[in-house]
């Protein structure tokens, strides 16, 4: 019984402590942003915004909302060479289709050009399967939801392509968070540990965005960062519009580049979102990013994805 008793307490005391340590993370960081005079009249509680854009889960969920609904999508995708001459792409129209709790997508039309495919119609470029494994449906799939209550992603255990994607959507769909398995930037990612935050400037303004009210939240590497700290930079910029009666993403654009010798990588993304019913979706991305791995060929793409004519036939959570 004492066992069992000092084991709660114990337990409780380390949830105590975590949530305090978090709280005065929050605090430390609310010194360190500037805030536009708009925003100082609406007396924001800086601490509590904060907490909110660490825990955000609807720029996931706008995503996850994919997998649930039917869409069309204008896809365009570009692999480019050194000069910046196009040697690949693929222009198409796909229509996804949501019924009995599956999935299935229909390609309406499709041009490519240079060696997009191999000759089993395999994707040659890792800039296409990303695209594919986010917009496109292969074959039929079943038995998914859009609760993101609950879901962490985690690389352990899994290796080659899977273990790629799994890193690569927490970086996309978590920036701004501390990515295990990835040599080199693991830590230097996590933007909101105040001994990373202080080689960045973060500012909160108040505009509209698309006749709504928005808060936007900017994070931005210093300029006079000296060299050993300008090393520990991945995420050279990000602007999130945030809701500001909702916190729902309304749009997110973000750089992000480092060169760590074995491998370097530049990205550019922009991400609008739009609100079909009670769902949150994206209706465009644009993407550019040059990727260098070792014993691999260096990777320049362009994509951007158009997606319109939502339908729900099938009504799932919204948690």
């Amino acid at each position: 019984m004492k066992k069992s008793l000092l084991i709660t307490l114990s337990f409780f005391t380390f949830l105590f402590c975590y949530s305090q340590n978090d709280s005065l993370d929050n605090e430390r960081l609310a010194k360190m942003i500037s805030l536009s005079e708009v925003v100082i009249r609406t007396d924001i509680n800086v601490p509590k915004f904060i907490e909110r854009v660490k825990n955000d889960t609807t720029f996931y969920k706008a995503f996850r909302n994919l997998h649930v609904l039917g869409f069309s999508s204008l896809n365009d995708i570009q692999l480019l060479d050194k000069k910046g001459n196009q040697k690949a792409s693929l222009q198409s129209k796909t229509r996804q289709n949501r019924a009995d709790g599956c999935r299935t997508m229909d390609v309406l039309s499709e041009t490519t050009t240079g060696d997009f495919y191999d000759k089993n119609k395999n994707y040659n470029y890792y800039t296409a399967q990303l695209y594919a494994g986010l917009f496109f449906t292969t074959g039929k799939v079943c038995g998914e939801t859009n609760v993101v209550k609950g879901i962490t992603f985690d690389a352990k255990g899994k290796s080659g392509m899977a273990k790629n994607k799994e890193q690569l959507k927490m970086l996309f769909f978590n920036p701004g968070k501390k990515i295990p398995g990835i040599p080199f930037i693991g830590n230097k990612i996590n933007i909101f540990d105040p001994d990373v935050a202080e080689l960045y400037d973060f500012s909160i303004d108040q505009q509209d965005y698309e006749g709504e009210s928005a808060y936007i939240f900017s994070i931005k590497s210093k300029d006079n960062l000296s060299g050993s700290d300008k090393d520990r930079i991945v995420i050279d910029n990000m602007v999130t519009w945030f809701n500001a009666k909702t916190m729902e993403v309304m749009a997110r654009n973000y750089d992000m580049s480092y060169n760590a010798g074995v491998y370097d990588f530049s990205v550019h993304m922009e991400v609008q979102m739009m609100k079909f019913g009670s769902y949150l979706v994206p209706k465009v991305l644009r993407y550019k990013g040059n990727w260098d791995v070792v014993l691999k060929k260096r990777e320049r793409g362009v994509f951007t994805a158009t997606l319109f004519d939502f339908t729900d036939k099938e009504q799932l959570s919204q948690k």
